[in-house]
C-alpha cells in the first residue's frame, strides 16, 4: 500500500483514508506492535499534510490501536500480557453477545457461509499457513458480528481486528491451536443453525476465555522465570 491516493473529488474524507491506511499497515504488520508513530515521517510517507494526519492518529487511539504518551507521541499499542489479557476480556463479551444475536438472525444461507469460511480455515492447517488462518479467523468471527444486524455490535470490529491480526503471533497461533479453535467454530454454528441462542453465546464465550487463560498461564510462566 502506498501514499494515501490524491483526487479531485474524495469519496471517502481524507481523515478516513489516512486512518485506513495506517490502520491495514498496522494489521499487517508493517508497523510492528509497540512501534513509534512519528508524525513528520508519516506525512512524509503518505504524502499529507499534519492536520488531518493529527486527526487520523486520534481515531485511531479512540480504537485503541495506538496510545499517546505525553512528550513523546503515538505509538503502537504493545503486546504485552496485561494489554492482551485486557483486549480478550472485552472480545469475549462482543463475541458472545455476537453469537446470541446471530443465532435469532442467521438464515440457512449464513449459515452456509460461516461454514465455508470453516471449510477454508482447515484448508490452512495441514501445510500450515498462519497468514491465511489468521485472516480467516478474523473473518469468520466478523461474519458472526455483521449477521447480528447491530450497529453498536458491529462497531466493535477494531477490538476483533487488534486481538486477531494485530496480536496474533503473540496469542500463541499454531496448527495444533488452531484445530481446536476450529472445532470451537464448528460448535458456534451448530448452535447458530439450531436457533440456540444460549448455548451460541456460552460457547462464543468459552471460546475466548480458553485464550485469555493461556495468556494468564503464559503470564505467570514469566513471572515466575
Amino acid at each position: 500500500m502506498g501514499e494515501v491516493p490524491t483526487t479531485v473529488a474524495r469519496a471517502v474524507p481524507l481523515v478516513d483514508e489516512i486512518a485506513a491506511v495506517i490502520r491495514e499497515r498496522i494489521y499487517s504488520h508493517h508497523y510492528p506492535t509497540g512501534a513509534w508513530l512519528r508524525q513528520e515521517h508519516l506525512a512524509a510517507e503518505l504524502n499529507v499534510s499534519r492536520t488531518p494526519l493529527r486527526e487520523a492518529l486520534r481515531r485511531l487511539e479512540q480504537e485503541g490501536l495506538v496510545t499517546h504518551e505525553s512528550g513523546r507521541g503515538m505509538r503502537i499499542v504493545s503486546g504485552d500480557a496485561a494489554t492482551l489479557i485486557d483486549a480478550y476480556e472485552l472480545r469475549g463479551a462482543v463475541d458472545a453477545l455476537a453469537a446470541r444475536l446471530t443465532a435469532t438472525e442467521a438464515t440457512a444461507s449464513d449459515v452456509r457461509s460461516l461454514r465455508r469460511l470453516i471449510d477454508a480455515q482447515r484448508a490452512t492447517v495441514t501445510p500450515w499457513d498462519a497468514r491465511a488462518y489468521t485472516k480467516l479467523n478474523v473473518d469468520f468471527h466478523e461474519m458472526i458480528m455483521v449477521m447480528t444486524g447491530n450497529q453498536f455490535v458491529i462497531a466493535q470490529s477494531p477490538i476483533l481486528r487488534m486481538t486477531g491480526q494485530v496480536f496474533a503471533p503473540i496469542a500463541h497461533t499454531g496448527p495444533r491451536n488452531a484445530v481446536q479453535a476450529i472445532q470451537e467454530h464448528v460448535e458456534i454454528v451448530d448452535a447458530i443453525e439450531a436457533g440456540d441462542a444460549e448455548r451460541a453465546e456460552q460457547m462464543a464465550r468459552t471460546h475466548i476465555d480458553r485464550t485469555i487463560t493461556e495468556l494468564r498461564a503464559e503470564a505467570d510462566r514469566r513471572t515466575t522465570d
